[in-house]
């Protein structure tokens, strides 16, 4: 049973097929990655309570509310048989929402160390698995999942396995036709209810927040599940997963006496909240009202002394709660003038990256300012702190890097605004989409609720004028003088992990100047003969050959350190020793633990653009073999490429396929309720 982690999103599969799961073994000691999740287990727990405030609890089903618990009323109705199954889906007329709540906070919590299963909950677990036939390694981490009675639970319904982050349906059925025997058939409904919610947990690895309940029926069938919608009918009555009728359509599209048409979405609960909540921390900024402060001619002044689009984004600003600021690289040049602006006013201003090369570049730009990553923001290891309230201590957050905001961590982030701050996404939006579920940002520039300021800053050079044709669906040929683009064309694999070697080792820094650790290498995925493994195997042989002593490591390898999912943090390892294996990332200090080595640290000479996404380096070799044509969209390709500051050398192994992927492959749609959840509370923006 193979419960390799997964790579990024990119390498993950479309809802109803085989997925690899994320993978976090358990310290002995708090990580970084364990106490940011831990934090974010706090301020989660705090949401859900705020939650729970606003209703009143439901005996069965209690996790339901509102549409959700009639279309539960229904099912129990259709099992009641006083009611035909197929109207269940039909009830129409979901409840208005209500305006967004105050939020209620408390004062920071210190968060919770690391859960570590007691060893005898492990063992139990352990033979449990055994007599399943599943691997033992499986243990601790099923114990994490299940706790004390994980034993006991998986006795008695051994699709649970499915819980176990990498395990998948045909694994899950052998392990209960060896507990089971004859019992365990496709048509018993704990498979039906596990398989349910692995499927919505697979979608959330691609981006989708709900599933439509046809795509959620059509995907429970080719998994055999003999009555899908029955499935979905148990999963709801039990609670794992919740279901959302979401009108179609503008208030007026239909007539007097027509109903609006409604769609019936699907998710699981952990999503539903963060929606939610996000939803009403975005309402509560966009309603609020600004300019208190008494501080109007104060932002004209700023804005008076900026040009362009940098005045446009200190005007916004000064008025409103919430502003969405798009651009490319050279656009930072404008939320550095509003921080700028913002500081001199005497405001408690803010910056929040994706990742710490994104922090050292922004805080390049505006000296003396606070800037941190998102997650040091979240966690306290970074940024203002917070106040008695549990608000973090800012009048101003700008937060970078936007679009790789996922749901879960845009709700924190807006949450733990106090009221009256103004928060301000800026991003380019031609880039991949957050690895999380969601599409935060996308969907605000959609539902035009907020002011949006378009930087009128184009990125510089031949590199800027291909990047910016690329956005716009065009691959263009730039003149490039001074080598700044160069085209490589390979006609197997074989010949295209060669010239990406030559290329780094010889030819860039021997022609461009730019030395072999300051060029990085971007692909589209880990596997095949192309991949992030296999040319970081070459690259490694030319670079830092060695044994690989230190969990496959040695000192002076590149690595990419992934703390947590959607991050990752390019390093170097420096040594390793009893407390772990001690990488240098962003010019600090990293010690993974020995058990966390193989899940979070990859070689990092070459990785793919969803691990390159807030990463800038001077030079970039992005490899486009023939067997990744399928993978290659708009998207991917406008990412890979603006990585580059002043070289990008292109292996090209595709032909057309690039310029018709540039044209026509644009990202894959995702399913969230954001932009619905938003419509009651916020009206649309002029403009």
């Amino acid at each position: 049973m193979s419960t390799e982690p997964p790579e990024t999103a990119e390498d993950a599969e479309e809802p109803g097929t085989p997925a690899e799961g994320a993978q976090v073994s358990e310290g002995a000691q708090m990580s970084e990655a364990e106490a940011e999740l831990a934090a974010q287990r706090v301020e989660r727990e705090r949401i859900e309570r705020r939650k729970a405030e606003r209703e009143a609890p439901i005996e069965a089903g209690r996790k339901l509310s509102g549409t959700a618990a009639d279309l539960l009323a229904a099912v129990r109705a259709v099992e009641s048989g006083e009611k035909p199954a197929a109207t269940v889906f039909e009830e129409a007329g979901t409840a208005p929402r209500r305006p967004a709540p105050e939020p209620v906070r408390r004062a920071p919590e210190a968060a919770p160390g690391p859960v570590v299963p007691a060893a005898g909950a492990v063992e139990d677990v352990r033979g449990v698995l055994v007599q399943g036939g599943a691997p033992e390694g499986l243990a601790v981490q099923a114990a994490g999942v299940f706790g004390d009675g994980g034993a006991d639970v998986l006795r008695a319904d051994p699709w649970q396995l499915l819980r176990v982050p990498g395990v998948r349906p045909e694994q899950a059925d052998g392990f209960a036709r060896a507990l089971l025997g004859a019992g365990a058939g496709p048509d018993d409904e704990r498979r039906g209810r596990a398989v349910t919610v692995w499927l919505l947990e697979q979608a959330a690895l691609v981006g989708h927040t709900v599933l439509e309940m046809a795509a959620l029926v059509a995907a429970l069938g080719r998994q055999g599940v003999p009555e899908p919608e029955e499935a979905v009918q148990n999963a709801v009555s039990e609670g794992d997963v919740l279901v959302f009728q979401d009108t179609v359509g503008e208030a007026g599209d239909a007539g007097e006496d027509e109903e609006r048409p409604v769609r019936v979405l699907v998710g699981l609960e952990r999503y539903a909240l963060a929606e939610e909540s996000l939803a009403d921390g975005l309402a509560r900024l966009v309603n609020s009202v600004t300019g208190r402060d008494g501080a109007g001619e104060e932002w004209e002044r700023a804005a008076a002394s900026a040009a362009g689009s940098a005045a446009e984004l200190i005007r916004a600003a000064a008025g409103h709660g919430l502003v969405l600021h798009t651009g490319g690289e050279a656009s930072l040049a404008d939320p550095a003038a509003l921080v700028s602006a913002a500081r001199g006013m005497g405001l408690r201003v803010w910056a929040a990256a994706h990742g710490p090369v994104g922090r050292a570049r922004f805080a390049g730009l505006v000296e003396g300012a606070g800037v941190a990553t998102v997650a040091g923001l979240l966690s306290g290891a970074e940024g203002p702190g917070r106040d008695a309230d549990g608000a973090l201590d800012v009048d101003l957050l700008v937060v970078l890097d936007a679009p790789q905001l996922d749901v879960e961590t845009a709700a924190l982030v807006t949450e733990s605004l106090p009221d009256g701050a103004r928060l301000v996404l800026a991003g380019d939006p031609g880039v991949l989409w957050s690895v999380g579920p969601g599409r935060v940002f996308a969907d605000l520039l959609a539902a035009r609720v907020c002011p949006q300021i378009a930087s009128r800053r184009p990125d510089p050079g031949p590199l800027g004028e291909l990047v910016s044709g690329i956005g716009v669906g065009e691959l263009n040929q730039v003149a490039a003088p001074g080598k700044e683009v160069v085209i490589v064309p390979v006609r197997d694999a074989g010949e295209a992990v060669h010239r990406t070697v030559q290329l780094v080792v010889d030819s860039v820094p021997r022609a461009i100047g730019v030395p072999v650790e300051e060029t990085q290498v971007i692909t589209p995925g880990h596997g095949g003969a192309v991949g992030t493994r296999a040319l970081n195997a070459a690259l490694k042989e030319r670079l830092n050959p060695g044994p690989g002593r230190f969990g496959g490591f040695d000192p002076g390898d590149r690595v990419a350190y992934s703390p947590a999912p959607g991050r990752t943090l390019p390093g170097r390892v420096v040594r390793a020793d009893g407390e772990g294996l001690h990488l240098e990332c962003g010019g600090e200090e990293v010690v993974v633990p020995r058990e966390r080595v193989e899940s979070s640290v990859r070689h990092g000479w070459a990785l793919t653009a969803h691990q390159a996404v807030g990463c800038r380096w001077p030079a970039v070799v992005a490899v486009l073999p023939g067997d990744a044509v399928q993978a290659l969209s708009r998207s991917w390709v406008y990412t890979a490429f603006s990585r580059a500051d002043r070289h990008l050398s292109v292996v090209h192994g595709v032909e057309q396929a690039l310029p018709r992927a540039v044209a026509e492959v644009t990202a894959k749609p995702r399913t969230t309720r954001l932009p619905v959840l938003l419509a009651p509370q916020v009206p649309t923006a002029e403009g």
